[in-house]
């Protein structure tokens, strides 16, 4: 399933989460397909991506997956890096809110501690996303640069 989807599935599965080990589960998902997306990338997405995307495949694991495995398992591709990134990062800061409305709200310790963790993880992801995506726009802004004539090359300064 390409990655776009599966987001998309992960945002409306947290949004009808009823309870909040449905919110630490969704959570969980959401890293899981982080770290789907980030391997993906490291393989085959853009040269620039990769050793960030590989960092984004390393962060938080979840063990308690069950007979059905994480939704993330789904993912057959990456059809726009981009695209994909951005609506990740979206899922993820969703799930940084949830994550905090159930720490506050709970007396369980363990709860609690659960949602500090998924918190950490989202946010660590967060961060490289966020990265990856500096990466394309800086990318993007280079080859959108007319070339130097003095220097018959893209961009002012290049090739010095």
């Amino acid at each position: 399933m390409e990655a776009e989807r599966l987001i998309a599935l992960g945002r409306d599965a947290l949004a009808e989460s009823g309870t909040a080990q449905d919110i630490v589960a969704e959570a969980w998902q959401a890293q899981a397909l982080a770290q789907a997306i980030g391997n993906h990338l490291a393989l085959c997405g853009p040269q620039e991506l990769r050793g960030e995307a590989r960092g984004l495949s390393e962060i938080g694991e979840y063990q308690a997956w069950g007979a059905a495995g994480p939704r993330a398992a789904q993912l057959s591709e990456v059809a726009d890096p981009q695209g994909s990134l951005t609506a990740l990062g979206e899922l993820l800061g969703e799930v940084g809110i949830a994550l905090v409305g159930v720490a506050v709200a709970t007396d369980e310790e363990g709860l609690y501690w659960q949602c500090i963790e998924a918190i950490d993880a989202a946010d660590e992801s967060s961060d490289r996303v966020r990265g990856m995506l500096r990466r394309l726009a800086v990318r993007d802004g280079e080859r959108a640069r007319p070339p130097d004539p003095a220097r018959g090359r893209a961009g002012p300064g290049r090739g010095r």
